[in-house]
């Protein structure tokens, strides 16, 4: 009997800690996705989003329109740039729990002050 209550003891240990390791969702995304990870996560809770899941509510040709620069700076734009067009990844620059410096950073300035890492 000592060892079942050992044990009881050491699984409700550990569905403690799965608790406990919840992660922040950012509070522009907490009234759309709430508490349901599987509305980002349609790979599986430990991949990453696809771009479909976050082209669900995001439309492109809006961030790119949102971001264009000038004439002169247009390929500045990371919704639609020189490199990739409109086909960048969402998570090479954008990241749910963390802030992220965007992949293009290390030659590019982008200087958007609504920057959701």
């Amino acid at each position: 009997m000592k060892n079942f209550n050992i044990i009881l003891a050491l699984v409700l240990l550990g569905l403690t800690s799965l608790s406990v390791q919840a992660v922040e969702i950012r509070d522009y995304h907490k009234d759309v996705i709430g508490k349901d990870c599987k509305a980002c996560h349609d790979n599986g809770i430990k991949q990453f989003p696809s771009d479909e899941s976050c082209l669900q509510c995001h439309d492109v040709d809006d961030l790119a329109k949102q971001t264009a620069r000038s004439e002169e700076d247009k390929w500045q734009n990371p919704h639609n740039n020189l490199h990739y067009g409109k086909d960048l990844p969402c998570q090479e620059c954008h990241s749910e729990h963390k802030t992220k410096e965007p992949l293009c950073s290390n030659c590019h300035t982008f200087k958007y002050d609504k920057h959701k890492g």
